[in-house]
């Protein structure tokens, strides 16, 4: 099956692409980010803060750097370009760059590594979907 004309609208686009049978729907996705987003919010802040003044490493400031890089710029390769393998490639990196933010983070601040695991886990299930959205509309 061809992929849908990339000139439509997106949610139209979306709504005629080949997804797994357990792809949660357009609003959960949406709840489920708009709760994640603030606690990123809040441990980037503590990051920048706590590195800023010497009291965690500043080399904390690379995997938050490249989490928070990648996850900007998902949604214009995936929505905008709509590019399936690019945008696999960069919620790859969003969980990678995630998971080793958690790790590094951990010595210094369990509370804010914590936090950060339920958006590291999301994002692990957001590379599967999306590895799969590109399986299945190759």
């Amino acid at each position: 099956m061809p992929l849908p004309d990339r000139s439509l609208p997106f949610r139209e686009w979306y709504d005629l692409l080949i997804k797994p049978s357990w792809t949660p729907e357009v609003a959960t996705i949406g709840l489920v980010w708009s709760v994640l987003y603030p606690v990123l919010a809040v441990v980037s802040a503590a990051v920048l803060y706590q590195s800023l003044r010497h009291a965690w490493p500043r080399t904390l400031l690379l995997p938050l750097g490249l989490t928070l890089g990648t996850n900007l710029l998902f949604s214009p390769v995936q929505f905008g370009l709509r590019n399936f393998v690019l945008a696999t490639v960069v919620v790859i990196l969003v969980f990678l760059s995630a998971f080793w933010l958690c790790i590094a983070l951990w010595p210094h601040s369990k509370l804010a590594s914590g936090l950060l695991m339920p958006y590291v886990l999301w994002t692990a299930v957001a590379s599967v979907l999306q590895l799969s959205l590109t399986w299945l509309n190759r």
